[in-house]
């Protein structure tokens, strides 16, 4: 088991933040990798609530096992190469939003890939699609139609 601690400022607020974290449609454009989202079991602001994303032709499994919104979601996620929990939330900061986010994966495969996908900030990073989604809000927030 691993754990792995990342945080960001996001420069909007939470329930802005939340709605689009949560948004399983717009998935694919901060997380790498990710071609669709199927198998959608219930609502995003109910624990029990299932989804598959799908990575091409493997699939990830999600359970959602908490959830406030637009405070907390805490989520089961597996495939053959990364399985574990995400715990995030997102706190009033100023003018923003502070996300601190938290994966725990389980089984020995896991730990390898997390520990690749830990490392450095690049696009299919853990930290690079932590800023890619920062980018992205802050962009919508600051651009026509924002509130």
């Amino acid at each position: 088991m691993a754990t792995y601690r990342l945080s960001t400022f996001v420069a909007a607020p939470p329930e802005r933040v939340f709605a689009t974290w949560t948004d399983l449609d717009r998935l694919h454009e901060w997380i790498g990798g990710v071609t669709r989202v199927t198998d959608r079991v219930g609502s995003i602001d109910e624990a029990g609530s299932r989804y598959t994303v799908w990575f091409g032709r493997m699939a990830s499994p999600t359970e959602i096992l908490a959830v406030e919104r637009p405070r907390h979601i805490r989520t089961r996620f597996g495939n053959a190469i990364l399985k574990g929990e995400s715990d995030v939330t997102f706190a009033a900061e100023g003018e923003g939003t502070r996300i601190h986010q938290v994966f725990v994966t389980r089984g020995f495969v896991s730990a390898i890939f997390a520990r690749l996908f830990a490392t450095g900030s690049y696009r299919g990073s853990f930290r690079g699609e932590l800023e890619a989604f920062r980018e992205l809000v802050e962009r919508e927030a600051s651009g026509p139609g924002a509130q």
